[in-house]
């Protein structure tokens, strides 16, 4: 299947179509593509269109798409649909963990509805259990559906349950084995299983080094598991070791996305997730505290350019290099703490590691404020000043900034880890901010003692 690309046209051309009420073009059109190309038209559309589009779907592919809709227009669309053919039309057909998102994201009165229009008892329990666990945790990413056999059966009970098993399940990652109490012991190659003798028993054939995480691990901590053994597919377990679910990678790589995101929307100054479709009320909550903060900072710095107004009505040069120096202590900032962002979120600021790469990254600062420096006091020269009063004071300021800077912005964010809070927040307005105000300090304060000498 060649990659599908949406175009203004195919998207005009569909919408002739379905205004015009063809099912057969409209059919062709849509049925070869991928559930995710799907998805992606069904964004575009507004929902009476998506509707018409939608019932034209098998049930099984009806199902893939509902999972891959933007959250925002699922919740729109589902409103359109009875609680009845929610459920039987797309439920029945979703795995357990893509069925709970969407039954999590409604109302109680609508969920309640669906839930008892489900036929499949087993399907519904599964998914308030599901329901259950935090959205961010282990609980929460897994899928009721797995292969498990049991440690005392034979290689042909397993083919016989492997069969019947693998009905409900699209892809088979692992055969996870487990003991009369449903405690996890290991997994089974299918492989192994297939060469071996029907006779053999499980519990000669299965491997007991097997990785897994309890139901309430952290969603970002079972992504960085799954990454650091190259893992398909990782087996969930309650507190006392039973066999609980399975999380697959495309559940992770949409777990590494979200936290992408909320990482790049810290940086940028913005305190919640927020998406381009959500309302005003939502953007406004999620930037306005920063904005009000850095309003907040830049009386700061203005109060501060007060106190010193008699050095800068004796100088005025001294305010034409402000800028200069709050940017390159910002940028400087910024750099630092990204680089040990970086190295936490992907657990490559190893322990052994980790104080050599500080100490990598300040020697790295201190070249850097050598050569800034050297060169800004060389292009003061070119302001044709009568003495070297000024290029002195800037290029000082500016060394001692960037290693400032570059201090606070390695050791900030690697406080904030160890509070438990989120290290991305060290590379957003707020450490811009503080470098701003302190480097204008160091700025103002060396000026004051330099520039009265020469006077």
């Amino acid at each position: 299947m060649l990659q599908f690309e949406l175009t203004q046209d195919f998207l005009h051309q569909l919408e002739e179509l379905i205004d015009a009420g063809d099912k057969k073009k409209v059919g062709e059109l849509i049925q070869p593509l991928h559930h995710v190309d799907i998805a992606e038209i069904l964004n575009e559309l507004d929902t009476d269109r998506s509707q018409f589009v939608f019932l034209l779907l098998d049930n099984e592919k009806a199902g893939d798409v509902l999972a891959d809709i933007d959250e925002s227009e699922r919740t729109k669309f589902l409103k359109s649909f009875p609680a009845e053919t929610i459920a039987k039309r797309f439920i029945d057909n979703m795995e357990t963990d893509d069925a709970a998102d969407i039954i999590g994201s409604m109302s109680d009165e609508q969920r309640d509805e669906v839930l008892s229009h489900i036929d499949d008892v087993e399907q519904a329990g599964d998914i308030v259990d599901l329901l259950h666990y935090d959205e961010d945790s282990a609980g929460g990413l897994m899928a009721k559906e797995l292969v498990v056999v049991n440690e005392n059966w034979t290689v042909a009970m397993c083919l016989r349950e492997l069969g019947r098993q693998a009905e409900n399940i699209d892809e088979i990652y692992n055969v996870f084995v487990v003991d009369d109490d449903e405690r996890l012991k290991g997994r089974l190659s299918l492989k192994k299983m297939i060469l071996s003798p029907t006779a053999a028993k499980i519990s000669n054939l299965y491997y007991k080094d097997i990785i897994s995480v309890r139901t309430d691990e952290p969603a970002a901590s079972v992504a960085n598991i799954m990454q650091k053994y190259d893992l398909v597919a990782i087996p969930v377990v309650d507190t006392i070791g039973r066999l609980v679910g399975r999380i697959t990678i495309d559940d992770v790589v949409d777990v590494i996305r979200e936290e992408a995101e909320k990482d790049y929307q810290l940086m940028s100054g913005i305190s919640q997730d927020v998406d381009s479709t959500d309302s005003i009320w939502a953007h406004t909550k999620a930037r306005l505290p920063w904005l009000i903060l850095a309003l907040f900072g830049g009386m700061v710095s203005a109060y501060m350019i007060l106190q010193y107004e008699a050095e800068i009505a004796l100088f005025p040069v001294t305010a034409m290099f402000i800028p200069v120096i709050t940017a390159m202590g910002g940028n400087v900032g910024i750099q630092a703490s990204a680089i040990i962002v970086q190295g936490l979120a992907s657990n490559s600021l190893r322990l052994k590691s980790g104080f050599r790469n500080i100490v990598r990254d300040l020697g790295s600062a201190f070249l850097n404020a050598t050569v800034c420096s050297a060169i800004i006091f060389g292009l003061t020269q070119l302001f044709g000043l009568e003495n070297l009063a000024m290029p002195i004071t800037v290029a000082i300021s500016l060394f001692i900034v960037i290693l400032f800077a570059s201090i606070f912005g390695t050791a900030f964010p690697l406080l904030l880890n160890k509070l438990k809070i989120d290290p991305a927040l060290a590379t957003g307005p707020f450490i811009t901010m503080t470098n701003d105000i302190i480097g204008l300090n160091i700025y103002l304060i060396t000026g004051r003692i330099i520039l009265r000498l020469f006077v």
